[in-house]
């Protein structure tokens, strides 16, 4: 588990790292405008959230990478031991006690 989300969470935060650095670059985050206000006063502030966002993101890629990545017997597992599964279940093991 552990091993999983160090895959889903450094590589994100390479990503917002790189992304918020070509974002504020590319565009003073001061002169980004809503409904002709500054969105954000302060460029620190701006830095910070821009860099949450992007990793925000990031994550989201990755988790849903890591999810698709799951093999068929993964997805398809039972979380109930044999004997708990309801009778009629077709991945239930019968020991011939089963009707």
């Amino acid at each position: 588990m552990m091993q999983r989300l160090i895959h889903i969470l450094w590589p994100s935060f390479i990503v917002a790292g790189l992304a918020d650095i070509v974002f504020t670059s590319l565009f003073d985050p001061l002169e980004v405008m809503y409904r002709g206000e500054a969105l954000i006063e302060h460029r620190v502030a701006a830095y910070t959230v821009g860099f949450f966002v992007f990793w925000m993101l990031g994550i989201a890629s990755s988790a849903l990478t890591c999810y698709f990545q799951r093999g068929a017997d993964e997805i398809n597992r039972c979380p109930l031991k044999p004997a708990q599964r309801p009778k009629g279940c077709p991945k239930r093991e019968c020991d011939g006690g089963c009707d």
